[in-house]
């Protein structure tokens, strides 16, 4: 058996510190509940971009927006320079893994480019996988970069085979095959908070699969803008009652609900997942086992990590 902890909360919005400390608060409560695996909602350290709808977010070379972006940029998380050292070390010391949705200022891409990033931390607090969002929705890649296939692996954990994917990325069906193929089993989906993504489309997923689907939202309010923000009080008004009203979820196997989802309000829930389960669902389908025909159709994945150059050194 394998014990989840899914938090729905508020992120400390366009805070890293903030935000950091509250992952870590909540693995140490989640930690004397016994739990094996932890998830967090998608972009959740600093926060998703919700301010563009309502300001004008596509206006080009926009004095306003160049702030705001600026500002978002400051608050990423750069793994190089160790932001998430205490996170991996509260997971090592409660013996638990993490996905975790960042919102990565990456290195290795000039180091102001950013990523909605879904990383991966074992027991050990060791950094496993980041897997940059493929494909970053609509109004998204007006500060989002589109990502690589590098990170489309799966991870053993216990008797299970975990991956996960970024809010729309869960509709990409090669995507979600890729997992599939690596043996996933359970299967974690991070959203930045709606029902309405996550209430229809986690029990299609589990049953596809034949595997636990478990959708990870946040949710937000006009109140969680912090002051010290930029325009934080037309973002405010921009938002309206609530953006972001979860709608986190986990659904079996078999597609009937384990954890049916909620909105509205903070929680932390716990569930165990139960391997056998699994294999009796794998009996009659298995996408990528028995019910495949790789000699007809099959599927290439690029997993190299994008770079824009490589160095030849003496």
């Amino acid at each position: 058996m394998l014990k989840l902890a899914l938090p729905q909360l508020s992120p400390i919005w366009l805070s890293r510190e903030g935000g950091l400390a509250k992952v870590i608060e909540t693995i140490k409560t989640a930690q004397k509940e016994g739990a094996n695996l932890i998830v967090f909602s998608e972009g959740f350290v600093p926060g998703y971009p919700f301010w563009l709808d309502g300001t004008g977010g596509a206006k080009f070379d926009d004095a306003k927006q160049k702030e705001i972006f600026a500002h978002y940029s400051d608050q990423s998380v750069t793994i190089e320079k160790g932001h998430l050292d205490d996170v991996c070390a509260a997971l090592k010391a409660a013996n638990m893994a993490c996905y975790l949705g960042i919102i990565e200022r990456a290195g290795d891409r000039s180091g102001h480019s950013l990523y909605c990033s879904f990383v991966y931390i074992d027991q050990g607090g060791i950094i496993r996988s980041v897997h940059r969002k493929l494909q970053p929705t609509y109004e998204e890649r007006l500060v989002w970069s589109p990502g690589d296939g590098n990170g489309l692996v799966t991870h053993s954990l216990g008797a299970f085979t975990v991956g996960g994917l970024n809010c729309w990325e869960n509709w990409m069906l090669l995507s979600r095959a890729a997992l599939y193929a690596q043996g996933e089993d359970v299967h974690v989906a991070c959203w930045p908070g709606s029902d309405r993504n996550t209430e229809d489309l986690t029990p299609v997923l589990a049953k596809e699969g034949r595997s636990y689907c478990i959708s990870v939202s946040a949710i937000i309010r006009p109140p969680d803008v912090r002051h010290d923000t930029p325009y934080a009080d037309e973002i405010k008004l921009a938002l309206g009652e609530m953006p972001a009203n979860g709608g986190s979820c986990v659904a079996n196997p078999d597609g009937t609900w384990l954890l049916p989802p909620i909105t509205g309000e903070e929680s932390l829930r716990y569930c165990e997942l139960d391997p056998a389960f699994i294999r009796r669902e794998r009996q009659n389908f298995d996408p990528t086992g028995h019910y495949s025909r790789p000699d007809v159709t099959r599927l290439i994945v690029n997993r190299k990590r994008q770079s824009l150059a490589e160095f030849e050194d003496d």
